[in-house]
């Protein structure tokens, strides 16, 4: 009777002591797989995140922007922070901008660029900053670009000294600041920033663009230096015909009719329908007292253009 009693018991200790290793046995394997799980997980994230990075800097070496738009988009879908990816996505989203011939589309990616830069700009490490402000100005400055305006101008200028300050420097940036300020009608700035760009180098529609500066300076004599110059090397006929225009028009200021006559029929020599010189022309003959040539120029004019104002303001004021 003892003995069974003793069996008893001692099956019923085996039994105790055996559920609470099964339990801890159960705890030990799903704890070990959770870990096996967790480490594939982050083993095979990382090798992700580093071949995806690593084919972000290939791309960017090859310029091709698409690729480097699409695979950062990627990082950043599954790393919302991830600095790399938002500054490739900002660079690359501008050189898609700048390329893109539907301007809706360009003003999107101009957006996107923006906010991928101002948010990378957050977390850039102090020698990255600088570059991310240069890439940002640019942005700004190319929002206006397309309609000749002038609302991001400040912000361009903004940036583009912000990162002249840190020790940033491109031979583009006066030459953006010029145009900026320029937008803005601080016309010393302007050439202060254009004269700078012309000391890297030298080109007709930079040459034009200072000149239009000392003529709001009410400084036509250096102003007349500049468009010659452009004259002399442009094989731009739009930006000739600017040149001339604009040199006829201070020739007029100074009251060098004669001077201004060349400079408008230099413009029909190569655009018999440039209603502006026909225009001008008119101006000039008004001022030599001949109204029938006057008149005969602006009726030119307006058969070329015929809602050009000043033109139809002209032949009001002159009827016989």
């Amino acid at each position: 009777m003892n003995g069974r009693l003793n069996s008893d018991s001692h099956v019923a200790k085996r039994k105790s002591k055996f559920l609470p290793r099964l339990i801890l046995t159960v705890v030990v394997i799903i704890v070990l797989t959770l870990l096996s799980v967790g480490i594939y997980k982050f083993r095979d994230n990382k090798v992700h995140s580093e071949i995806s990075v690593n084919s972000l800097y290939k791309n960017w070496e090859i310029k091709d922007y698409q690729a480097v738009y699409d695979s950062s988009n990627a990082i950043i879908e599954k790393n919302n922070l991830h600095n790399a990816a938002r500054t490739f996505h900002g660079y690359s989203s501008f050189f898609l901008a700048e390329s893109e011939v539907d301007n809706a589309r360009s003003q999107e990616l101009l957006d996107e660029a923006i906010i991928n830069l101002r948010i990378a700009m957050q977390y850039a490490k102090e020698d990255m900053l600088p570059q991310i402000e240069y890439m940002l100005g640019r942005c700004y400055f190319y929002k206006d670009y397309p309609t000749n305006s002038h609302y991001y101008a400040d912000l361009t200028i903004k940036y583009l000294l912000k990162c002249q300050e840190e020790g940033f420097y491109s031979d583009d940036i006066p030459e953006y600041l010029g145009l900026s300020y320029a937008a803005l009608s601080e016309t010393q700035k302007s050439i202060e920033s254009f004269t700078t760009a012309l000391r890297d180098r030298e080109s007709d529609t930079l040459l034009l663009s200072i000149a239009e500066q000392y003529c709001k300076a009410g400084q036509g004599a250096i102003a007349k230096q500049y468009l010659n110059r452009v004259i002399g090397m442009t094989a731009n006929d739009d930006l000739a015909f600017k040149s001339h225009t604009l040199l006829a028009q201070i020739y007029m200021d100074e009251e060098k009719y004669d001077d201004a006559e060349k400079e408008f029929e230099s413009i029909l020599e190569k655009d018999e329908n440039s209603a502006d010189a026909h225009y001008g022309l008119g101006v000039i003959y008004e001022h030599q007292g001949d109204n029938a040539k006057a008149r005969s120029e602006w009726r030119k004019c307006l058969n070329i253009q015929p809602q050009h104002t000043l033109a139809r303001q002209k032949m009001a004021e002159n009827r016989s």
